[in-house]
């Protein structure tokens, strides 16, 4: 069955053009024109992805990913102004795993949904279940736990550290990690660090342990201690 895409907007022309192309390019789409109803929707219909607008009536978009991320790991692609940096990186920050800006290529749309959906599905080849320290990642669970304490990650967190934990005491670059998670580091190079930024300060919470260290001018790595 084709994947099922929930579009929330409350302007009528975005809605139909996203709608439009995404169903030319055999996706089910669903819409919700509010905060409210697109809480509602995403319960009820339980999409494989949703692109939510930052500005809604009735809950602000911010608000929605919030809860959403609360009660689940659905990919998120924030829709924000062109000219709001801020809104951007806020929104991955708490917890969008893509952004796209207004106006945007309907084309583009497709494609950032596209690559979402293949990148947070684990198509990188990594151990079923890796251990360090009290630190365990299960790929076929999809679960985080330290000391069998469960640690909550975004689709795009839950592959990142199991690119660290993969590489665990090498050095990352951003542009490794982009290109492994992106597939390019040309339009989206801001949104690894908000993504490792939220990442570090789970496990710092979890373990009382910093476990991604930053290596100055070059990039990450991942420490077993």
């Amino acid at each position: 069955m084709p994947q099922l895409i929930l579009v929330v907007d409350d302007e009528p022309k975005i809605v139909r053009l996203a709608r439009d192309y995404l169903e030319k390019n055999n996706f089910r789409v669903v819409t919700a024109a509010d905060g409210q109803s697109a809480l509602t929707t995403a319960r009820r219909e339980k999409p494989d992805l949703i692109i939510l607008d930052l500005m809604l009536p009735n809950i602000d978009g911010r608000e929605v990913c919030k809860i959403l991320r609360r009660e689940g790991d659905v990919p998120i692609i924030m829709l924000t102004a062109l000219s709001e940096e801020v809104d951007q990186i806020t929104g991955l920050e708490i917890g969008a795993d893509d952004y796209i800006s207004k106006p945007f290529s309907p084309r583009a749309l497709v494609a950032r949904v596209r690559a979402l959906l293949r990148r947070t599905k684990g198509d990188i080849k990594t151990p079923n279940v890796i251990r360090i320290g009290g630190l365990e990642i299960d790929s076929e669970k999809y679960s985080v736990t330290f000391q069998n304490n469960p640690i909550k990650c975004t689709p795009i967190e839950f592959k990142l550290l199991q690119i660290f934990a993969s590489h665990a005491g090498q050095t990352l670059t951003r542009e490794q990690l982009l290109d492994t998670l992106h597939g390019s580091s040309s339009s989206v190079d801001r949104s690894v660090d908000s993504h490792i930024k939220n990442l570090r300060k789970k496990l710092e919470l979890a373990s009382n342990q910093s476990m991604i260290e930053t290596v100055y001018g070059i990039g990450y790595r991942f420490t077993e201690s």
